[in-house]
């Protein structure tokens, strides 16, 4: 099963990026993949809820629904995938988050995954990994680019 790790430095505390992260309303600001993200039944984050993202039209339009299966805020989000979806017969993701001490902290983005279908994963999995890989990259680049962006915006929305 593939794993992969991308890490990011934010200008910003743990607790700002961890709720910019899950923010729904106002994610498609600053994430690179999505053309749609929104959690069921709700519109808070938290274990059990079940979130809702499709790729931009260049990644097929994919959905994928995944349930959080661990909330700490500020600290770490888990995801898993909460119904079959295409080319994936699993997929988890986890987001932790550590302050550096200097008004920034670091973004670790850990996910694991199998294709599908079997036969195919020798062809695949590499394909697949290099994909996610970059697009992770790229949308946790964006990530930091909407930070340094909106730092005033940022600060005002921790203290609220």
């Amino acid at each position: 099963m593939p794993k992969l790790t991308i890490k990011e430095t934010i200008p910003a505390g743990c607790d700002e990026v961890f709720r910019i992260v899950h923010n729904y309303s106002r994610r498609l600001e600053w994430d690179t993949l999505l053309q749609a993200a929104y959690l069921v039944d709700t519109d808070t984050a938290d274990v059990g809820v079940v979130a809702v993202c499709v790729g931009k039209t260049a990644l097929m339009g994919l959905e994928i629904r995944t349930a959080y299966v661990s909330f700490q805020p500020g600290k770490v989000a888990a995801v898993k995938l909460s119904s079959p979806a295409p080319f994936f017969e699993s997929f988890a993701a986890s987001i932790r988050h550590f302050n550096l001490g200097d008004g920034s902290s670091e973004i670790i983005y850990e996910l694991n995954y199998k294709a599908k279908p079997a036969v195919l994963q020798p062809f695949l999995h590499p394909i697949m990994s290099r994909m996610l890989e970059w697009e992770t990259r790229k949308r946790l680049r964006s990530l930091k680019l909407y930070v340094e962006e909106n730092q005033n915006a940022v600060s005002v929305e921790s203290s609220i």
